[in-house]
C-alpha cells in the first residue's frame, strides 16, 4: 500500500510578478504552513520572496 508522501514536491513562485518559479521538496511534518523563501529572481535581477503554491 502506498503511504502518503512525506516530502511532496512544491513550486515556489516569485512575488515580483515575473512568473519565475523554483521547484523543491519540503517535509510537511516540520513545516505544515506555506513556505516563504527569499531567493534570487534572474528576471527581476534581485532577491525577492518566493511563496509556495499548492
Amino acid at each position: 500500500m502506498a503511504r502518503p508522501e512525506v516530502r511532496p514536491i512544491i513550486k515556489l513562485h516569485s512575488t515580483a510578478g515575473t512568473g519565475y518559479t523554483y521547484v523543491t521538496r519540503k517535509i510537511r511534518r516540520n513545516d505544515p504552513d506555506r513556505m516563504v523563501l527569499r531567493k534570487f529572481d534572474p528576471i527581476a535581477r534581485k532577491h525577492v520572496d518566493f511563496r509556495e503554491e499548492r
